[in-house]
Formats: structure tokens, sequence, C-alpha cells
């Protein structure tokens, strides 16, 4: 029975590892030869992993950053945090005409929860989306909207966390 929608798989949660799930399931996709976009809502940093494998993954894999180097003010974001926001919006939905095998708005929770971009914005562009294409929705407050629309809804949460350290390279970034 084949979908006449696209499957949405929602991760959110104060623990670790949304992304990182995401990315595990980019990369079992890019090893089947198919199309990841992945679309990164108030991130910025080159540094990062995800970002920097981009050439060694080849033509399938795109990530494409629309925010600052810098942290988000959650409770008053910057015009410069909104506008970054809504380009990625607007990339968003050019992504879903393209018709990839697997769509990743990493942050998206996050940044609909603090009002930077609408939700319903996002519902529609899940609705425009091939009915092929898997959606992946990252990020911490997952709205109830989201969650509601998600085929399949995970929560991260720290059971333990032994100690505070500094990121490090290739694991946390």
């Amino acid at each position: 029975m084949e979908n006449k929608k696209p499957l949405v798989y929602l991760w959110t949660g104060n623990g670790a590892g949304k992304t990182t799930s995401a990315l595990g399931a980019a990369l079992r996709a890019l090893g089947h030869n198919h199309k990841v976009v992945m679309i990164q809502f108030m991130k910025g940093r080159k540094d990062i992993g995800e970002y920097k494998i981009k050439k060694k993954l080849g033509k399938n894999y795109e990530i494409v950053q629309f925010g600052r180097k810098g942290w988000v003010n959650l409770r008053k974001p910057a015009k410069e945090d909104k506008k970054m926001a809504e380009k990625a919006l607007e990339y968003a939905e050019k992504a879903v005409r393209r018709k990839s095998n697997l769509l990743i708005l990493d942050e998206v929770n996050l940044a609909a929860a603090i009002g930077l971009i609408p939700q319903k914005k996002i519902l529609s562009i899940i609705e425009k989306a091939d009915p092929k294409t898997a959606i992946y929705l990252i990020g911490r407050y997952a709205p109830k909207e989201f969650i509601d629309r998600a085929d399949f809804a995970n929560e991260i949460r720290v059971i333990k966390q032994r100690k505070r350290f500094p990121a490090r390279k290739g694991i946390e970034y």
C-alpha cells in the first residue's frame, strides 16, 4: 500500500542525539543512493561534522544553514534570526518540489516553538511534499500540532549526565 502523504518522523526533547538520529537516517538513505536535503534552522557554524562532510558525500547530500554562528536568544530572537528562519522556510518550500527521498528540517521544532516561523507554514510545506519523501522534524519543544501530524514522534530525554564537559569535535559536533 502506497502512502498518499509523506511520512513524518519527529524527534524532540531535551536530551542529546536528535540531529544525530537524523544524520543516521541520512547515511542510510545515501547508502541506497537516495537524495537527502538537510535544512538547518538557527545554525550557522561551518565547523560541524555534518556540514564539513558534504563534499565527500557527493551530490545526493545537500545541507544548507540558515543561522548565525552564535546562539539565538530564545526569549527574544533578533530580527536577523527571524529573517534567516524565513529564508529557511522559503528554501524548504523549494526543496519539497525537488522531490528528495529524505528532507530533514533541523531545529524546526524549536524555531516554531519560539515564534521564529509559523507552525502552519511548516504543516503546509509537509502537505505539499511528495508522498515518497520522508520528513524529519528535529528540535526541542516540538509544538503539539507537529506531534499530532507526525507518523512517528520520539522524545529524547536525559536519564543521566555524569558531569558537564566541553563539546568534542567529531562526537557532539
